[in-house]
């Protein structure tokens, strides 16, 4: 094991059916940790959580909860059926969100509401009602974010107002209760290949060449991958990560340090 002090640490992964979520998931199931995961999809959620026991998690110690973090009663439901199961946790990686494409001029305000909804008041209802619980065991909190919460592009306005707020929040939350022994990190990636950009509509085509031009928007002159990111998220909620709190932290190959010429 890369991080001893994981092993049987109870780790609520919220998004877990896909992307850097299920990579999270299975990294820390990997590492001997018990998990709570979350997802809308049934069918992934399941299939999910078939592999976190292939990876060695003990039987009875993956819970998988069908929720929709949309609904506040969802939310509550992820937490209350986490500390009934396991009656702790000790890390909560808030991976769940959506990507709504648009400019201001062409989002309306459902697109505005909807991705806020998302990506930054379930964040804070969930990580609200998980600090009680985090406090009690001198836990910690990772928030995946985006390079888009450190950086301005245009054509997705809503989201990356959504990813600064959450980097907002990383930083406060940090401060709040760093003297209660509790550490708030971020992780902020680059462009990584995952359905993100698909489920906002971008088709097969359109998405190849998205991946080709970023190429050169990524200073290493490649995309990552999720692997890439999950990796990261175990270095924060381990004690290798002891004295790091408050830190939003790009996994962008040097895309948020480029400067166009």
């Amino acid at each position: 094991m890369s991080y001893p002090s994981l092993k049987e640490k109870v780790v609520l992964v919220t998004g877990a059916t896909s992307g850097i979520g299920k990579g999270c998931a299975l990294d820390f199931a990997a590492e001997g940790c018990f998990l709570a995961i979350t997802g809308r999809n049934v069918t992934a959620l399941e299939e999910v959580t078939k592999a976190c026991y292939e990876a060695g998690v003990p039987q009875g110690k993956v819970l998988a909860i069908p929720a929709d973090l949309s609904r506040d009663e969802d939310c509550k439901k992820v937490i209350s059926s986490t500390m009934s199961h396991f009656s702790k946790m000790d890390i909560l990686v808030n991976s769940a969100g959506i990507l709504k494409r648009g400019t201001l001029e062409d989002s309306t305000m459902e697109d505005y509401d909807e991705q806020m909804r998302i990506n930054t008041r379930q964040i804070f209802l969930v990580t609200k009602l998980a600090l009680p619980h985090l406090l009690a065991t001198k836990g910690n909190i990772v928030n995946i974010s985006s390079v888009t919460g450190l950086r301005s592009f245009p054509g997705v306005i809503t989201y990356n107002m959504s990813k600064a707020a959450l980097d907002q929040m990383t930083r406060t939350l940090a401060l709040e209760v760093a003297e209660k022994g509790v550490r708030v990190n971020a992780v902020n990636p680059g462009v990584i290949v995952t359905e993100v950009h698909k489920r906002a509509g971008v088709d097969d085509e359109a998405y190849k060449k998205f991946l080709e031009h970023s190429k050169t928007t990524h200073a290493m002159g490649r995309v990552g991958d999720v692997q890439e990111v999950s990796k990261v998220v175990l270095f924060l909620a381990s004690d290798h990560a002891s004295f790091i709190t408050g830190a939003t932290l790009p996994i962008d190959g040097g895309r948020s340090v480029m400067c166009p010429r």
